[in-house]
């Protein structure tokens, strides 16, 4: 099979090529070494896209959020980019990838665009690709972006550099769970959604909630909470409405280019190990390492000078290429 050509594929999603967008997803998703190329030739027509983070722990109704707060942005005339990522499973690799069947409801929608994708071992919540498949969408031409996390924990804080306005659900039940992650993922929050709120103690976790963030930051915000029942679109309105707010807000107060300094040394750094990894289980075959290894043994060097000497390996061959 012929390797899929980028430079084309690249000037098609530019014209708005949904399905080219799609293909590029997939290469940044399976090849490291595509990544540089895709990139480097959309990334001036990067930066329009309004990016949201939905994160929460499983079963707190982030996928059919989504689905309807998807289908009132579509109402209002606005394009929307989903990125939808699942956890992998640690024999396989793979994902389940649920949120597709539960958000059937856009899935014909021209003016949607859904893309799954499996974390394949990432901790923070978001797969090593999710950036990149952000910019693949911004650079499409949609007006926002709703990235869902996988769900699995605090951990997800990966999620709050990957977009301008992160919302943080939850629902009545987890009990002892809001306090466990006040120290995580709940005060990475510009708004909270206390979802199912039409079940019994909704009321308590929005107080409980409230008492914990009384206070706003330096310039003035502080995060919502807000009820919503999504299987009735209760609160999908609001929701959006305050989505916008706080884009604005960031705005009106310079904070844009602040969250996208700390988003690109997110991206920096991230890349950066990923090339020293890639190139480390390269040296990992060579006699050089192999041999190094022996020496350990043999005590006639330590492993503190032997990661000094693979460290030169690492740079003479990233120096090569």
């Amino acid at each position: 099979m012929a390797e899929p050509d980028i430079e084309v594929l690249t000037t098609q999603l530019l014209k708005g090529d949904r399905r080219a967008a799609a293909k590029l997803i997939t290469i940044v998703e399976n090849d490291p070494d595509a990544v540089k190329r895709v990139i480097s030739r959309i990334y001036k027509n990067t930066g329009k896209a309004q990016i949201v983070g939905i994160t929460g722990p499983p079963g707190s109704g982030k996928s059919t959020l989504i689905n309807q707060l998807a289908s009132y942005l579509r109402q209002k005339g606005r394009t929307v980019g989903i990125i939808a990522v699942d956890a992998s499973s640690p024999f396989g690799g793979g994902a389940f990838l649920g949120d597709r069947i539960r958000m059937k409801d856009i899935t014909t929608d021209k003016g949607i665009f859904i893309r799954s994708m499996a974390t394949r071992g990432c901790k923070g919540g978001i797969a090593r690709a999710t950036g990149d498949a952000i910019k693949i969408l911004d650079a499409l031409g949609y007006d926002i972006i709703l990235v869902e996390t996988a769900g699995a924990g605090e951990a997800e804080v990966d999620i709050m550099n990957a977009s301008h306005t992160t919302i943080v659900i939850t629902v009545p039940g987890l009990g002892d769970d809001i306090q466990a992650n006040k120290a995580g993922m709940m005060e990475i929050a510009d708004l909270f959604v206390v979802n199912k709120a039409d079940r019994e103690g909704a009321d308590i976790v929005v107080y409980e909630i409230e008492s914990m963030f009384r206070f706003t930051d330096k310039r003035g915000w502080k995060p919502p909470v807000l009820k919503t029942a999504v299987i009735e679109a209760i609160g999908i309105s609001e929701l959006a409405e305050r989505i916008d707010e706080h884009f604005n807000y960031l705005k009106e107060n310079d904070l844009i280019g602040e969250r996208l300094k700390r988003r690109v040394e997110m991206e920096i750094a991230n890349i950066a190990k990923e090339v020293m990894v890639r190139e480390l289980e390269e040296i990992r075959k060579s006699e050089a390492y192999k041999k190094l290894i022996e020496e350990i043994i043999e005590k006639k060097t330590d492993p503190h000078s032997a990661a000094d000497e693979i460290m030169m390996m690492v740079k003479a061959r990233y120096i090569e290429k």
